[in-house]
């Protein structure tokens, strides 16, 4: 079967597992493959995709195979597997802008940036590097809050012809003037923020349409996450924060009847707890009224592993992706934006993302304006 293949923009804990993942499911039979929503999408499988470049900004991991750079600190994923074989893939050295937080220079070493002492490449080397590399889909995987860098790659991949996931809330997809740049050049775009396979911002929304499809009000919710790893820590700068605060509180308000007013919803990143390492914890509260105007309320508490929740579906994203290559497809991909993630151009039910999904990857439905998917829905689901 052709690769499909791929480059990563930031080495981290997601890039860890993603590419730990990969190689955990090569020699797996489809009965054995525990944790992928799907094994097969339109004949590739995850041993078909390949990784041929990849970019980071820490001294730790810049000029080492990526084999290796997965596993060098401030990374804590947990082990998926031990024994990835040498891929001959370097990590190079990518743009810093504001990749990263200062405040983070100022923990311990296994917590903070060590910023590489490489030059820093210009667009056009990035570009040059992509080209080389056959790369066909860039993963955007860097820290919340680079704005400009995460704009950066994205003028890469446009600049290059190949497709970009962004897996992060900077709005590429969902920006309407990014989306029109992918769409004259006819190159696909997913996008914006990736969901985890069961993560705090799934359940949020399933239990969210549960409460409206059986008539509870929903009056009141909040959504508090910590965790240990370095996407928590570089989160302690709430000036970052703004987007994906926007992210995940929209993919819940998206699920509500009536839009709760901004005092009745929080949502977002809590705390940075060292010692939880990549363990994320969610706390979730709603509070709302039943028949008789009954109140009822509802606590729950999620314990995961942060990376690898979000590895299969990315895992889907790219084969996804790789479709609409195939396809000559360009522009936004609504289906697979709408499952896959939280801040998609077109916010949907999960039901309704996945159904439009299903269709996608059969090819009954192709890429469609809004209008023409709202017609889809109303007349197939």
């Amino acid at each position: 079967m052709e690769k499909i293949k791929i480059g990563i923009c930031g080495i981290g804990n997601c890039a860890s597992s993603l590419v730990q993942g990969i190689e955990y499911y090569k020699n797996k039979k489809p009965e054995h493959a525990i944790g992928l929503m799907h094994w097969v999408i339109h004949n590739y499988t995850p041993r078909d995709i390949e990784i041929t470049c990849a970019f980071d900004i820490d001294k730790r991991k810049v000029g080492k195979d990526v084999s290796e750079a997965i596993f060098s600190k401030p990374n804590c994923s947990k082990t998926i597997c031990e024994n990835i074989p040498h891929m001959n893939v370097e990590v190079k050295m990518g743009r810093i802008l504001d990749g990263f937080a200062p405040h983070m220079k100022n923990y311990a070493e296994e917590s903070s940036f060590l910023l590489a002492d490489a030059e820093e490449p210009t667009k056009e080397k990035i570009v040059e590097e992509l080209t080389k590399s056959e790369c066909e889909v860039l993963l955007n995987y860097l820290p919340v809050g680079s704005d400009k860098a995460v704009k950066f790659y994205a003028e890469c991949a446009l600049k290059a012809n190949v497709g970009f996931i962004n897996c992060m809330p900077v709005f590429i997809a969902s920006d309407p003037q990014w989306a029109n740049k992918f769409e004259r050049k006819n190159i696909p775009i997913i996008g914006d923020d990736i969901k985890s396979q069961l993560g705090a911002t799934i359940v949020h929304r399933v239990l969210t349409n549960l409460f409206k499809n059986r008539g509870v009000h929903l009056d009141r919710t909040y959504q508090l996450n910590t965790g240990g790893n370095t996407d928590f820590l570089n989160m302690l700068d709430r000036n970052r924060l703004a987007s994906k605060k926007t992210s995940k509180t929209e993919a819940v308000q998206s699920q509500t009847s009536l839009r709760l007013k901004e005092e009745n919803i929080h949502i977002g990143p809590s705390d940075w707890v060292s010692w939880q390492k990549d363990n994320k914890i969610c706390f979730i509260r709603m509070e709302g009224r039943i028949f008789g105007d009954i109140p009822i309320d509802l606590e729950l508490r999620l314990s995961v592993q942060d990376s690898p929740n979000s590895a299969g579906v990315v895992i889907d994203a790219i084969r996804c992706m790789k479709l609409a290559l195939d396809r000559e497809q360009g522009g936004i991909l609504y289906a697979p934006s709408a499952f896959f993630m939280k801040h998609p151009p077109m916010q949907l039910t999960d039901e309704q993302a996945f159904e439009l999904t299903e269709d996608y990857i059969k090819g009954d439905f192709q890429k469609q304006s809004p209008i023409e998917i709202e017609q889809y829905i109303k007349n197939n689901l």
